[in-house]
């Protein structure tokens, strides 16, 4: 489970990097694929909000079983939801611009360059903190059990997985061309 999630963010950071650079060039006044940063977000939407963090969340339920404690942390949770939001609020700049509604540059690119390092940090605290914590504790037999309580959560990542899936196919090509 955590070589998963571990992937999950090396391909979350591969999407992040294509968000500097659209931000980037959008305050230096370029032409941007607004479309393509939409997939973006979208992904994030639909897969890191829908099944990784909820896989993040119930291991974390776990651990926190395990251990017994009775006041948890409450920063991942937190987080999680901070990126719901934040991903929930560029959604809607980015349609109505896709819709051609006049949207503030300068505040576009804002929204971007927070939405990437809110992004950033959390993954940092997840993989220096978090992860570490659980590897420390969880054995093998509970990542079985977690693999077990996973199953609804767990969906193949409609970008990166070897799949026929369409959903996402400019990007997916966007990414194959950058690299």
């Amino acid at each position: 489970m955590l070589a998963r999630l571990n992937k999950d963010h090396r391909h979350i950071a591969i999407l992040l990097n294509i968000l500097k650079v659209k931000y980037r060039r959008l305050a230096d006044g370029e032409a941007i694929n607004f479309n393509l940063i939409r997939d973006v977000v979208e992904y994030m939407q639909s897969y890191a909000e829908h099944s990784h963090h909820p896989l993040e969340d119930l291991i974390y339920s776990y651990y926190l079983k395990k251990l017994a404690m009775t006041e948890p942390d409450d920063k991942l949770a937190q987080q999680h939801q901070e990126l719901i939001e934040a991903s929930a609020s560029l959604m809607s700049s980015l349609n109505l611009i896709l819709s051609d509604v006049v949207v503030s540059k300068e505040q576009l690119v804002l929204d971007l360059k927070s939405y990437v390092s809110l992004q950033q940090e959390h993954m940092y605290y997840e993989d220096s903190v978090v992860f570490p914590q659980w590897a420390k504790v969880i054995d093998d037999t509970d990542w079985r059990e977690i693999q077990a309580l996973c199953t609804l959560k767990l969906i193949d990542d409609p970008l990166f997985s070897d799949n026929d899936n369409v959903l996402f196919e400019e990007l997916r090509e966007y990414i194959s061309k950058d690299e």
